[in-house]
């Protein structure tokens, strides 16, 4: 089975009052180069802020993210790395943060991760996310469940929507159009299906130029049209 890009883009289409308006709506990604650019302080710091998001309001994490920032240095990897469990009892006591002692603790182990990667690589971590084909998204996402920390199911795909870089997410509505076009009949946990979720998206790429972020979107308004 396939998904229809015209259908698809119609459909979407429908919500807005211009071509205008539905392009302004739809999330945008950054390009290699941007993702180059950044340093890796801030895929730190966005790996961390995903991680304290899963569970709770966005709106609650994201206020308290530059007490973060300040509290934790900028999240150099270099310093983070070095976090003791003394420190993480310290910012036990830091109203300034969320204190959840397993989630703090992820921020030295996701800074070794990064670190490791770099010397693996030979590159900055934001290269190696820049160069990380779309077409193969879901390896990624694999690859941060199985090294990162607290970064599966969700959370791989949040991390990489933060930065910027390119990816889809699997949401409630666009896991509902993907059953519905015949793609999966059931939300994809298994690597076949997850591989035929890969595919759909690869095969409307193709078909319409966009990033995946756009088809993601464009697959949830097809669902809910306040998406």
């Amino acid at each position: 089975m396939t998904l229809d890009y015209r259908w698809l883009y119609d459909t979407a289409r429908k919500r807005f009052e211009s071509d205008e308006a539905l392009e302004a709506f739809l999330p945008e990604a950054l390009t290699p180069d941007e993702l180059k650019q950044k340093g890796d302080d801030r895929y730190l710091s966005a790996m961390s802020q995903r991680v304290f998001q899963a569970g709770m309001q966005h709106s609650v994490v994201d206020a308290k993210w530059p007490a973060f920032e300040d509290a934790f240095w900028g999240f150099e990897p270099e310093k983070m790395v070095l976090l003791s469990p003394e420190q993480i009892e310290g910012y036990m006591k830091n109203d300034r943060v969320i204190r959840h002692r397993t989630k703090l603790q992820t921020i030295p182990e996701n800074a070794q991760f990064i670190l490791d990667t770099r010397q693996e690589q030979g590159t900055s971590f934001g290269e190696f996310i820049a160069n990380w084909p779309s077409s193969d998204i879901i390896g990624l996402w694999r690859l941060l469940a199985k090294r990162g920390a607290r970064l599966g199911g969700r959370s791989g795909a949040g991390f990489l929507r933060l930065v910027g870089k390119d990816t889809f997410l699997l949401t409630s509505d666009v896991v509902a159009r993907l059953m519905a076009a015949g793609i999966i009949d059931q939300a994809p946990t298994s690597q076949r299906d997850m591989q035929a979720v890969q595919d759909a998206f690869n095969e409307l790429q193709q078909n319409s130029g966009r990033p995946l972020c756009h088809l993601s979107a464009m697959l949830s308004l097809s669902i809910n049209p306040k998406f």
